[in-house]
């Protein structure tokens, strides 16, 4: 299948350029890119450097792909941005690449939608089958686990890991780690419940299920701090993997994690 490149783009002949790929007009790609099979490449776009794209990717007008980390020790190094197959870049995402200091590059995955004006900033890592709505912008080195989905307009502080299954809620900052499995939202973010409809849809047994309400009831209701849960945790239940799971995500957390509801104590709505 042939390439098709619009003759206004301007495509520098040392990026390799899989086939079936469409580039259209207006869009800039740089000397060191790849870019897989059956890509599609909008208007206005720019692919810089250091840019490793997969196949079936559509990234749409003027977004802005591999450009440098907003990170004033960056002096130039290579670095790199990747992205995963089927992976969709909706219109004015801004996507960095990484830095020396950490992962020497920021990643989405595989079949991720980043919808309209998402920035990843440098040393990103976010994982596969995640939804980003519109105007998430998140600082530098943001982890976010596989299959979560962030809502438009959040704020992601730097260094925040947010664990897979999550559903956060927009227009809210992100300042702690948020756990995996769980919907979160309000302010100040707090763990809200067990994300019981999307469990299900990805296949998490009953058992599972159970055990992962079992173990947040714990750590979150039961008047403990997180140390004090974590050692209940452990003492009173059988630890199924998705529980250990949870507890390898407090283990690793920098940040501490997000608390639980304190209704009446002035939250916003």
């Amino acid at each position: 299948m042939a390439l098709s490149i619009h003759p206004t783009a301007i495509v520098s002949p040392k990026a390799q350029l899989a086939d079936g790929i469409t580039v259209e007009p207006y869009a800039v790609i740089e000397d060191d890119v790849t870019i897989g099979e059956r890509t599609y490449i909008g208007p206005h776009t720019l692919i810089a450097n250091g840019a490793r794209i997969g196949k079936d990717c559509k990234i749409h007008k003027g977004a802005v792909v591999s450009t440098a980390p907003q990170d004033l020790s960056y002096k130039g190094e290579q670095t790199f941005f990747e992205l995963g197959d089927n992976s969709t870049i909706r219109e004015f995402c801004t996507l960095n690449r990484g830095t020396t200091k950490q992962h020497g590059k920021s990643s989405v995955g595989s079949n991720c939608l980043l919808m309209a004006y998402t920035h990843v900033a440098h040393d990103c890592v976010i994982g596969n089958n995640v939804i980003i709505a519109n105007s998430v912008q998140m600082a530098g080195h943001v982890t976010i686990h596989d299959f979560a989905i962030i809502g438009g307009l959040s704020a992601i502080h730097q260094f925040v890991n947010i664990g897979a299954h999550t559903m956060l809620g927009g227009h809210f900052r992100y300042p702690k780690d948020v756990p995996p499995y769980i919907i979160a939202g309000g302010w100040p973010v707090s763990f809200e419940r067990l994300n019981i409809i999307g469990l299900r849809r990805r296949g998490f047994s009953k058992e599972a299920l159970d055990a992962l309400n079992d173990a947040y009831r714990i750590l979150y209701l039961s008047n403990l701090n997180v140390s004090q849960g974590v050692q209940r945790i452990k003492e009173s239940m059988t630890v199924t993997p998705e529980v250990q799971n949870l507890l390898d995500f407090i283990a690793v957390s920098r940040r501490g994690i997000i608390t639980a509801r304190r209704h009446g104590s002035g939250d916003s709505e």
